[in-house]
């Protein structure tokens, strides 16, 4: 696929999504948007996902007037925006069947937060900063932001994002919870290759289920949330790789997951 605002590649059944509009500071347009969708669907063997930025931004926000398009305009418009391709997007990162690790270099504001905390594992190099900055302009924060946040950092912390609309570096945003390792710039790449490698060779189907579950119990009840466990066991446990690693647990022996 020919791709003119994100790179897509497949590697050792890695998938990498790098947004790639370095002089805009990857600033998300609606055609990187679709694109995003686009490279979602192709997947193909893939059993992880990793997103990046190209240069020195994951993403800084959205990009509503990009070139080469019509540009969006007023609140009819950025309703159709969101409704259209960016609330998409994040629907289809919630409900994909692999991981999804976030390699976070530099600024991830805006939609671009969101994008970026949608991961399963958000790695921040040292010069990341996460930012909610909608109230500066007079805006409100979108993407999912006002229910992710909440269920990340806590109502305090989430309130303090989005209402003063202040920078989150890397260290803090891992003192918070928000996300899973902060590590200096020059390690970013080496932590990311590390852990898409070790999910990359883990039990798929199971990873799979784990997603589903942990979205179906940030949005249901307790009971709905044990009938839920109880039938991603069942998928789970009719697997090979559940069988392998049933083996491999009687053997004393690392298990060889094959995805299925």
């Amino acid at each position: 696929m020919d791709f003119k605002t994100i790179r897509f590649a497949v590697d050792e059944r890695v998938a990498t999504i790098t947004l790639n509009r370095p002089e805009r500071l990857n600033a998300c347009s609606l055609e990187m948007a679709g694109e995003m969708l686009m490279a979602l669907d192709h997947l193909g063997d893939a059993r992880v996902l990793v997103l990046t930025g190209e240069g020195r931004a994951f993403c800084s926000g959205a990009d509503l007037a990009a070139s080469g398009e019509r540009p969006v305009t007023g609140a009819q418009g950025s309703y159709m925006a969101l409704t259209e391709k960016y609330n998409p997007l994040m629907m289809k990162l919630a409900r994909l069947d692999v991981p999804v690790v976030c390699a976070v270099n530099g600024p991830a504001a805006g939609i671009g937060c969101s994008i970026a905390l949608a991961g399963d594992f958000v790695i921040a190099g040292g010069s990341a900063y996460f930012l909610q900055a909608f109230v500066n302009i007079g805006l409100v924060p979108d993407g999912g932001a006002s229910w992710m946040l909440p269920r990340l950092v806590g109502k305090a912390r989430a309130t303090e994002m989005m209402m003063l609309g202040e920078k989150i570096g890397a260290e803090k945003a891992y003192e918070w919870g928000m996300i899973y390792k902060a590590v200096a710039d020059e390690s970013l790449a080496g932590e990311v290759e590390t852990l898409a490698a070790r999910l990359a060779n883990g039990p798929t189907v199971s990873y799979a289920t784990m997603r589903k579950n942990i979205l179906t119990a940030l949005e249901n009840s307790y009971a709905q949330a044990l009938l839920a466990e109880a039938e991603g066991q069942r998928t789970a446990a009719s697997t090979e790789d559940a069988r392998e690693g049933g083996m491999a647990f009687l053997q004393k022996r690392k298990p060889a997951f094959k995805g299925c």
